[in-house]
């Protein structure tokens, strides 16, 4: 219960900052065949090195499709570019007939603009079946953005010398194609805060809310056990309430839940950097942090004894305790972020108590909130514990426990 979750943590942290890494910092390897042999795939190539997300591989001349083949299946690169041959002449005619098209309600001679015949050939791009969907997507808005950038040139020279009889001036030029408005990327955040939240802030509290609710498979199995064994019969002979040892062991797992917490939250405050990864942000709210988990430590208990006093063997505890929490987390965003979730889920993701959890959790790490601000978090997750309570209650009720 405390080694698992430490471990998961590490791993899941690592890889997935490694992933934000070679999508922010690291380039991708891209193999580069030019059959073309004028200006506009050389400025192509240029774009594409000033882009920075990929790491250019020149192929031979005495090289071929196939090689590109064999070179992506050794994972020499991940990304392949051919660009067709007479690329330079199909962009100058796509700028002229752009060109005509656009000053053709303009008072400009007839015979100033030609008309001018393309049998485009599109650019080819191989990619490694490895790469998912959403990065593909990266790769081909940064192609596309490279391959704008050059014909925009192009279109803004032909245009330019068709109106002024005269080469535009590279300044000039420059200012048009490269005047871009910057984009100030700035995080929501309730403290008006501007900290980038990193693949720390997000696996975190996850993967303690995580591991909280896997002590059903502990405390599931030990009630199964008392059950089996007659403990819950001899408690009723004694002059005590029953109540009072069911009450004993939450409070024994509600603290090894904080416990739980207080590990994975210490680790990526300290351990973290010292691993050269992003280190945990902990909420200014201490007491609303605290009050977070106590609330996502009681729900865990109150779901493992809800399995344990209906679970006939250990087995069935074990089994579908692990089970449960995997689809909860599942539904509830740990493993697949809420946003993303299909229209039809949205209900169901309210029904898990991990999403309450890790809303809550993510209103103080991510938005630098407050426990004011989570409370409308806390309130449906207390609610659910309650539930729980009541049901192992009603459970205990009919097998005559209490």
């Amino acid at each position: 219960m405390l080694l698992m979750p430490v471990l998961l943590a590490i791993v899941i942290t690592t890889v997935q900052n490694s992933t934000f890494e070679l999508v922010n910092n690291n380039k991708v390897p891209l193999i580069l065949y030019n059959k073309d042999t004028g200006q506009v795939s050389t400025e192509f190539i240029r774009a594409l090195d000033k882009i920075g997300m990929f790491e250019l591989k020149n192929l031979d001349s005495s090289q071929n499709e196939k090689d590109i083949v064999s070179r992506m299946h050794a994972k020499d690169a991940l990304v392949a570019i051919i660009i067709p041959e007479n690329y330079t002449d199909q962009t100058l005619s796509k700028a002229k007939n752009i060109t005509k098209e656009a000053l053709k309600n303009v008072n400009i001679a007839e015979d100033s603009v030609t008309n001018v015949s393309i049998n485009e050939v599109p650019l080819t791009m191989y990619y490694h079946p490895v790469l998912q969907q959403s990065f593909r997507n990266s790769i081909n808005g940064a192609l596309r953005s490279a391959l704008q950038l050059v014909q925009s040139k192009y279109i803004v020279r032909q245009l330019y010398t068709t109106v002024n009889e005269q080469t535009i001036p590279d300044s000039l030029e420059n200012q048009i194609t490269a005047n871009q408005l910057p984009v100030n990327e700035i995080p929501v955040s309730r403290d008006g805060s501007r900290n980038i939240p990193n693949a720390t802030q997000h696996n975190i509290p996850a993967w303690t809310i995580f591991a909280m609710f896997f002590i059903v498979i502990s405390l599931g199995s030990s009630i199964v056990r008392e059950k089996q064994s007659g403990s819950f019969v001899r408690l009723r002979t004694l002059p005590t309430n029953f109540m009072v040892a069911l009450a004993s062991k939450q409070i024994t797992y509600l603290f090894v839940t904080l416990l739980q917490a207080a590990i994975i939250f210490s680790i990526g405050t300290w351990l973290f950097p010292k691993m050269e990864l992003p280190p945990l942000n902990l909420p200014a709210d201490k007491l609303g942090l605290f009050l977070v988990t106590l609330a996502c430590g009681w729900c865990a208990t109150s779901f493992a004894i809800c399995i344990g006093v209906f679970a006939q063997t250990q087995e069935q505890s074990n089994g579908f305790g692990a089970v449960s929490i995997v689809i909860l987390a599942a539904i509830g965003g740990l493993l697949v972020p809420s946003f993303a979730m299909p229209a039809s889920f949205q209900l169901i993701m309210r029904l898990s108590p991990l999403h309450w959890c890790l809303e809550a959790y993510y209103g103080l790490f991510l938005e630098g909130g407050t426990l004011k601000d989570i409370l409308m978090n806390i309130i449906p997750l207390l609610v659910i514990t309650v539930v729980l309570q009541l049901i192992a209650i009603y459970g205990l009720k009919r097998k005559n426990l209490i």
